[in-house]
């Protein structure tokens, strides 16, 4: 089947190898044009643009998906399907109707679960206990076109939202391999989604990454490894913005909501349930660095307390 693949950064690089390798023509990749990067803020061609150019694959970069040179050229490239994992940009009626299977994407969640941007972080955060990936024939609403095939995947105590992402990127690449498979051998069919149980998962602000210590230290370990690396989790230390982690949930509760124990091994932090111990910390304009690190070239005051 001859196939062109859209898709922007690491994430979609997994699927990118997985149907170059396959008994797909993969006769180009659709990327987002390059952006600004690093402290020249230089242009930068997208992980997916620089893996393709590796192939030799033809790159495709429009400013909008609708752009009329682009429309053309896609049209005659002529491909049977467009298999779509984390572009970045919508995809309208005109350009859907273009390959005769139609796009199909891969979204990391099971479907009508969390349609949007943010899937993984918003089902860590949520508490769920699984989650997967979905590969649909893409509509013009958010999210909502019949399946093709899903995987399940346990959600790890230990997992941030990057570590579980990487797993659903690489079983997700798999999956969706065998959908353009089945597809080509025409022994699949669409599947509607249900009409009931569907939740959204919208990017995640820098504001909705700030840490609420009055709630249980499962809620706040699940946050913060939802945010984790990006917005990335966060709290005020006497006004000044600190960037806090993964933490252990520790056995005993010594401390009310916010409240620092400073040790020489250990930093915990008080919940409305038990400790949280502190792993990673991150002051304002500082690196990174173990909390027991953190909290020796820091001098604080009796008391002192995360808010």
């Amino acid at each position: 089947m001859r196939v062109v693949f859209a898709g922007t950064p690491e994430t979609a690089l997994p699927s990118l190898e997985a149907l170059v390798a396959s008994r797909h023509d993969v006769a180009a990749v659709i990327t987002r044009p390059d952006a600004p990067a690093g402290r020249g803020r230089t242009l930068k061609p997208s992980p997916v643009a620089e893996a393709a150019a590796a192939h030799g694959i033809e790159v495709l970069r429009p400013a909008k998906p609708s752009d009329p040179d682009f429309m053309d050229r896609l049209r005659a490239i002529a491909p049977d399907c467009i298999p779509i994992v984390a572009y970045g940009a919508l995809i309208r009626r005109e350009a859907l109707d273009i390959p005769q299977y139609g796009w199909i994407n891969l979204h990391f969640s099971v479907l009508p679960a969390w349609r949007g941007a943010a899937p993984v972080q918003r089902a860590i955060m949520a508490g769920d206990e699984v989650t997967g990936a979905t590969v649909f024939s893409l509509v013009e609403e958010l999210d909502a076109g019949p399946v093709l095939g899903s995987i399940t995947e346990r959600i790890r105590e230990e997992d941030t939202s990057a570590e579980l992402l990487a797993r659903l990127a690489d079983w997700g690449s798999r999956l969706l391999v065998d959908v353009v498979d089945h597809i080509e051998d025409g022994d699949i069919a669409a599947v509607p989604q249900p009409e009931d149980n569907i939740s959204y998962a919208p990017k995640l602000t820098t504001d909705e990454a700030r840490i609420d210590w009055n709630r249980p230290a499962f809620a706040i370990d699940r946050h913060i490894r939802g945010c984790t690396p990006a917005p990335g989790a966060w709290t005020l230390l006497e006004g000044e913005r600190v960037k806090v982690g993964p933490a252990t949930i520790a056995d005993d509760r010594t401390l009310v909501p916010g409240q620092l124990s400073i040790g020489k091994q250990e930093v915990r932090v008080g919940t409305t349930t038990t400790d949280l111990v502190l792993g990673e910390v991150q002051a304002f304009g500082k690196k990174r660095m173990r909390a027991a690190d953190w909290a020796r070239g820091t001098s604080f005051p009796d008391g002192v307390a995360f808010s």
